[in-house]
């Protein structure tokens, strides 16, 4: 079924049909437009948004960034960026592939249309013009004959009058015959023109209208099927980034089962374990004795030349934890404003900065000397004098580069030796590790027995800020070198224990250890390796099994 056989008598049903497909044709064009603006304007938010969260500082210079709860955030936060990137892909896509190319399409479909309904309405004035002409052939047929009807009437009557000349009868007779003459010449005329516009009438209704609508169906069928490929890529283009915005949201949730509670713990202790000893006992001041009394060794308060102390300017003593207000800190190049152990770090990778460019400088004086042999085996490559320049750049630059390191590898092995003297202190002033254990082993049995009596020996000395240099357990060695006790047990590291202080012994997670000597109650325990060497690991460390 087509338009030109079923509806040849429907011209302006036509017209407003392919009027309105066309009209939907732009309204969907433009409904893209603002949906391409919406995935814009949510991209550019999207943007926005990952911008105000993400870190302003760089994560090598940022500690929060070493916490697995950042660094998830961080990668979740690239991950909604990567998603606004599809989205203005969306977009884009969404602007070129529809909007553009349908808004292209609808303008070519309307001068077609155009084009259609002109040839149309040529056809229909062409009809028209030959009706008219019809009508007005008809109508002179009709008036001459009336004419001649009359022109005879008027003959025949005076050709009856007795009254009436022979002149005029013969004058009637002749008018009478011209008329008829015209009329039939009118007739023949109106018989011509009829038709002419019967053939023009079947040609319009019945070849040339119907071929007309054929083309306007044929356009407004294409029209049809390229807004519903248009509707397709809508849903195609939104396809098209699925891949993408699924890996977009599974790194999400891969950065979501990222978050490590335990090891954010750990990395909140490298990043600000201070390294101090912790302070000792506060000394009792006593008061209620008299003032000038007999000094001695074991007297609380009183400076051994007798004089008494005053109370709260006695002595210089620095502020205890977590009662002292920290001081404005002053910057320093070993970094010595920082706690021993932060020190450490920080030394640390400064040397290790100092000694990767030092190698780079190494490399690069290498690589310069070469050239030089080759420039020098062949000057047509290149002035070997010329390398001189750079090449001297190189060794003072090396040479600098050697200072720094042995600057700092001063420094790092004076650090070091703060913080073992500080975990020396540590394990004189405490019997049981903090949780986990970190510290040092514990006493023998004669100092355990003893302790009330080194607490009250160790009082009479102010704790030192910066630790106790002198080893601490010098039992040990005298029990290392006694003959080697059966194991009364075994037991397995539940965690890896790194053995730095007198006394300890390092153990990594798994490993069998023998049991030498159960914990008598100060959280140590005595172990024995399989390869050889004993001693002290903390005991939350280990999983016992006695024989």
């Amino acid at each position: 079924m087509d338009w030109g056989t079923e509806l040849w008598d429907q011209f302006e049903v036509l017209e407003r049909h392919t009027q309105w497909g066309l009209d939907l044709l732009d309204r969907y064009v433009k409904f893209v437009k603002e949906r391409t603006e919406v995935e814009q304007a949510y991209a550019k938010q999207l943007r926005s948004l990952v911008k105000k969260y993400m870190p302003k500082r760089p994560a090598k210079d940022d500690p929060e960034s070493k916490f697995s709860q950042q660094q998830s955030f961080v990668q979740i936060l690239q991950e909604v960026n990567d998603f606004a990137g599809q989205r203005e892909l969306v977009a884009e896509n969404l602007s070129v592939r529809v909007c553009l190319e349908l808004a292209k399409y609808s303008q070519e479909m309307k001068q077609e249309r155009k084009m259609h309904f002109q040839e149309g309405r040529r056809a229909q004035q062409q009809l028209e013009s030959g009706f008219k002409q019809l009508e007005n052939s008809k109508r002179k047929f009709e008036r001459d004959c009336r004419e001649a009807e009359k022109a005879a009437q008027t003959a025949e009557r005076l050709d009856q009058d007795i009254n009436a000349t022979k002149a005029d009868v013969e004058k009637a007779k002749q008018q009478a015959h011209l008329r008829s003459h015209m009329a039939e010449e009118s007739k023949n005329e109106y018989a011509a023109q009829l038709q002419r516009f019967n053939r023009d009438q079947s040609h319009f209704y019945f070849s040339q209208m119907p071929q007309i609508f054929d083309k306007l169906q044929d356009m407004d069928e294409r029209r049809a099927t390229h807004l519903g490929a248009g509707y397709g890529l809508l849903s195609e283009t939104e396809l098209e980034v699925v891949p993408i915005i699924a890996k977009c949201l599974e790194g999400m949730k891969v950065a979501a089962d990222a978050v490590n509670a335990k090891n954010d713990s750990q990395v909140l202790i490298e990043l600000h374990k201070s390294g101090f000893a912790r302070p000792g006992d506060v000394e009792f001041e006593d008061f209620s004795q008299p003032m000038n009394r007999v000094p001695s060794d074991s007297s609380l308060g009183t400076p051994s030349d007798g004089r008494p102390e005053l109370r709260g300017a006695s002595r210089s003593r620095a502020k205890r934890w977590p009662f002292g207000k920290k001081n404005k800190t002053v910057v320093t190049e070993d970094f010595s404003h920082l706690p021993p152990e932060q020190q450490r770090k920080r030394l640390q990778q400064q040397l290790e900065e100092r000694n990767r460019e030092l190698q780079k400088e190494m490399d690069q004086r290498e690589a310069l000397k070469k050239m030089k042999d080759v420039y020098e085996k062949t000057p047509q490559m290149g002035d070997p004098a010329s390398l001189e320049p750079r090449i001297t750049e190189t060794l003072n630059n090396i040479e600098r580069l050697k200072l720094e390191v042995q600057k700092y590898e001063a420094w790092l092995a004076e650090a070091e030796s703060r913080v073992l003297s500080n975990r020396g202190d540590t394990l004189g002033r405490h019997t049981r590790p903090p949780d986990p254990p970190a510290s040092a082993p514990p006493d023998s049995s004669s100092n355990s027995n003893n302790g009330s009596q080194e607490n009250k020996e160790s009082s009479e000395e102010p704790p030192s800020e910066e630790g106790q240099d002198a080893p601490i357990y010098t039992e040990f060695d005298e029990e290392f070198e006694e003959e080697p006790a059966s194991p009364i047990g075994h037991c397995v590291a539940i965690y890896h224990f790194e053995g730095s202080s007198e006394g300890t012994i390092s153990m990594a997670e798994g490993e069998d250890l023998s049991l030498m000597e159960e914990d008598k109650g100060d959280g140590w325990t005595r172990v024995r390796r399989k390869q050889g060497g004993e001693g002290y690991v903390p005991t939350s460390y280990l999983r016992v099994m006695l024989n």
